[in-house]
């Protein structure tokens, strides 16, 4: 079995994709409340800041900022997936693998994390993210997607209300 290094860096940044087993799901917006409430209960057990996030029908990409002296963003993740399986039902097509560890078969077991090395990979992070409901052809404009930071990002003033559209700069370049 392959042994997988995760970055650890105390109060490290980090972008994350989370992504549900079954890739044609809709789970993720179906329980969106759900969704939420564990995501909440685990932000406070276990403190984070979310930088960015969007929660697409399938997936979730997020940017968090550890606190000090934290780096366990792994028990934060293994929380909020195992919050939001318990209120589902079980996959009826899990693997056997799956079933013998009690696993639901809802989520993807790993998932991808990446450091954030400075200002220009944070910003590039947060526009995919915030892009991302576009470039799967969910909206053709990124304030209609109800399942994101950007809105907040408009209300401080980060970005124009009609910021990534289709047929933008921001589309070709994460691949629309």
């Amino acid at each position: 079995m392959s042994q997988y290094i995760r970055s650890n860096i105390a109060g490290g940044t980090y972008f994350f994709t989370v992504t549900l087993a079954n890739r044609g799901s809709t789970a993720l917006i179906d329980h969106i409340a759900v969704l939420r409430t564990a995501y909440r209960r685990v932000q406070t057990l276990h403190p984070f800041k979310t930088i960015a996030i969007c929660v697409l029908p399938d997936h979730i990409h997020a940017v968090w900022q550890l606190p000090e002296g934290d780096y366990d963003f792994a028990v934060r993740w293994q929380h909020i997936k195992g919050q939001f399986s318990r209120q589902l039902s079980a996959n009826a097509q899990r693997s056997d693998s799956k079933f013998k560890k009690r696993e639901k078969g809802i989520w993807q077991r790993r998932y991808w994390e990446h450091q954030i090395r400075d200002q220009i990979d944070l910003q590039t992070h947060v526009d995919y993210i915030h892009i991302n409901p576009v470039k799967h052809g969910f909206v053709t404009q990124v304030k209609d997607w109800p399942y994101s930071s950007f809105q907040q990002y408009v209300e401080r003033g980060e970005f124009p209300i009609d910021w990534g559209g289709v047929n933008t700069a921001l589309t070709e370049r994460f691949g629309e």
